[in-house]
């Protein structure tokens, strides 16, 4: 592939030509029968292979001002840590029009540059008042000088966001008063965080260009904001994991907002962690990097409790008279669900009603439900392309794979024996919501989930649906989970947590705790009513008396960590080992297993420890078998070395079997 490869090429001068072409610049080159855009990262006066045996370039981007060494420097540690080609980190992190092999996309947006000026059309708002904890945070950040890697746990509603903005607005006329053009990125972990944030930041930086950086942006857009950022005219730059790959010539600080969220580990390709590279980022350029979260990530955490992170607390919610909602376990046991939701919670939501606030209801399943089956010769929907079920989507009267995304109609009777009493098991967002309609028809109810909010703009236009009040019941998935500020929220109902409790991944108990206490979060934002009406968490559970739930009620990440951690160390794990992690993929898992089998044994190095190749949990996906290879060490550069050793001798092997290889896996 092009994106992965070096090539030499050779530069002649000529009338046409006449700019030399320099390290970082885009480039125009012939490959093959097609001609592609590449990134000069090397200028040199020979080749190995002879001036002879070369293609001519055939023009370079000189409108584009060249990607700065820092930033080059930057990809290469990024591609040698992930064990991938240059390319393939520095180049898909450019815009396609800027790979385009016509530079009309990047004259338009060269263009549209020049001539815009800052117009943040939001009526400006003043900084707000901060509480004792929330200045002693602004003041150590502002303060900051060089690289200093901060950890900011805060819980819920503890006002993270406006210490972001204080000390942003700090180190931003800092560098103004010393005659220079200063940068922030702020990193958030999904696509719908960003509009609120957006917006607050346009209000609260008037005067200052914020330009946001995700996948949801159109091309021309998103080429239009990446020119702002490269150029230095964006003061604030607002993005999702690929922003860290943005070139930013004057970055003088960056915030990782939610910086336990999984979603900052990038799933295909190259699985990069956009925290941890905004950690190095930080480190190559000796400036500030805040990371943000009311449930850090174990490895964070533990580089807080031995000093290699600074910890800043906010214990307290930003917001006076506002206070950490009560929360409460039911067992359901005792308390048996009627369509999802025990009498508890019942009551507890037409009290809300009755009262004019919001509830949400949080059930991490979309769907109606997730799988049908026959009673009578126990035939179920197993999906006939992977080892999954077939969800039942009940509104498009479909089964569809949420791996492979296959659909097919609800069968009329069992494919099996015949039998035409066919029965939906369990309870996706769809069946709660039918459910919630039956109990309360004069609510107004509304899910939120990834089946719901398919459309551009959907997902926006729901939750300002919520913000005005619009809403009565709010059911959704881990979308709604975080970083929404629901005034009128006062109840919050968890169904059907269980599940991840007793998982073979190690980091579903994290990530679950981290899940709940964000959800959580949600829930009496705003200040205390008069009434004392107490917002309340009400966590439905066949467990009352799991640790995972007692820290939840007692709201004690430090405990709850403390004793993860201390599990950890003692079985062997993450963040006291460092993995790597080879997948394959076949027709035939036997196929996939020999390979990963010659693989394990193609080197051995003491201090490199090879677990023996096994299927993937989700064995088969769209009919190709998958199996795994874990290799661990408890030094990192010695795992760094044998990956690079170990690599070569891979790709020197030819084989048909797909492979790839994942360092610091976050799903074994």
């Amino acid at each position: 592939m092009p994106l992965a490869m070096s090539f030499d090429y050779v530069w002649q001068r000529s009338p046409e030509n006449n700019i030399a072409p320099v390290v970082g610049m885009l480039s125009l080159v012939p490959f093959g029968r097609r001609e592609i855009v590449g990134l000069i990262v090397e200028v040199a006066a020979e080749s190995s292979l002879g001036v002879d045996k070369l293609k001519q370039v055939l023009s370079v981007r000189h409108q584009l001002a060249p990607l700065s060494e820092e930033w080059i420097h930057f990809c290469r540690f990024a591609a040698e840590y992930y064990q991938r080609p240059l390319g393939e980190v520095a180049l898909p992190g450019l815009p396609k029009n800027l790979r385009a092999a016509t530079t009309v996309a990047l004259d338009r947006g060269l263009k549209k540059l020049q001539k815009q000026t800052v117009e943040n059309d939001a009526t400006p708002h003043a900084a707000a008042l901060l509480n004792s904890e929330q200045q002693i945070a602004v003041d150590h950040i502002a303060a900051a000088k060089g690289f200093v890697p901060i950890l900011l746990f805060g819980v819920t509603g503890s006002g993270k966001t406006e210490v972001y903005m204080q000390a942003a607005a700090q180190i931003l006329a800092r560098s103004e008063g010393e005659g220079e053009s200063g940068q922030v990125l702020i990193l958030v972990p999904e696509i719908n965080l960003t509009p609120q944030l957006e917006g607050n930041i346009r209000r609260r930086f008037p005067d200052v260009m914020v330009v946001t950086l995700h996948s949801g942006l159109a091309e021309g857009e998103r080429t239009h904001h990446w020119l702002a950022a490269h150029s230095g005219k964006a003061g604030i730059v607002l993005g999702t994991r690929l922003a860290i790959l943005a070139s930013m010539p004057n970055l003088k600080m960056i915030i990782v907002d939610e910086e336990h969220d999984p979603s900052y580990k990038q799933q295909e390709g190259l699985r990069y962690s956009a925290r941890d590279l905004a950690v190095w980022r930080a480190h190559q350029l000796r400036i500030p990097i805040v990371l943000g979260s009311a449930t850090p990530a174990l490895e964070t955490w533990q580089h807080a409790q031995t000093n290699r992170y600074k910890q800043l607390n906010l214990r307290t919610r930003a917001v006076p008279d506002a206070i950490l909602p009560t929360v409460q376990l039911i067992d359901t046991e005792r308390d048996k669900p009627s369509v999802g939701l025990t009498s508890t919670l019942i009551a507890a939501i037409k009290r809300r009603l009755e009262r004019g606030e919001q509830s949400l209801l949080f059930l991490n399943r979309r769907g109606y439900a997730p799988v049908i089956n026959c009673d009578a010769c126990g035939w179920v929907s197993n999906c006939p392309r992977c080892t999954a079920f077939m969800v039942l989507h009940k509104p498009e009267q479909r089964l569809r794979c949420h791996h492979c995304s296959l659909e097919q109609r609800i069968p009329r009777s069992c494919p099996t024996c015949g039998n035409v009493d066919v029965q939906p098991l369990g309870r996706g967002t769809q069946r709660i919501e039918e459910g919630l309609q039956g109990l309360f028809p004069e609510a107004r109810v509304l899910r939120i989930d990834a089946d719901s909010t398919r459309l551009k703009g959907s997902a926006q236009a729901a939750f300002e649906t919520v913000h005005r009040g619009e809403v009565d019941i709010l059911i959704g998935t881990q979308m709604v989970a975080k970083g929404h500020d629901f005034q009128n929220l006062t109840l919050v109902g968890v169904l059907n947590p269980d599940t991840a409790l007793f998982s073979q991944d190690y980091r579903a108990s994290e990530r679950l705790f981290a899940q709940l206490m964000q959800v959580a979060g949600r829930a009496g934002r705003a200040a205390q009513k008069k009434d004392g009406n107490i917002s309340q968490v009400l966590v439905q559970t066949r467990y009352p008396a799991h640790p995972l739930y007692g820290a939840l009620v007692a709201n004690n990440y430090d405990q709850f960590a403390t004793s993860l951690l201390q599990e950890r160390q003692q079985a062997g794990l993450p963040p006291f080992v460092h993995q790597a992690l080879m997948r394959a993929e076949a027709r035939e898992l036997a196929d996939a297993m020999a390979f990963l089998q010659v693989a394990a044994t193609s080197l051995n190095i003491e201090g490199i420890v090879m677990n023996e190749p096994i299927p993937m949990t989700m064995t088969r996906v769209a009919n190709i078998e998958r199996a795994q290879l874990l290799v661990e060490s408890t030094s990192r550069p010695a795992l760094q070395a044998f990956l690079k050793e170990w690599l070569a001798i891979m790709r020197a092997k030819k084989t048909s079997v797909k492979w790839s290889l994942e360092v610091d896996p976050v799903d074994i």
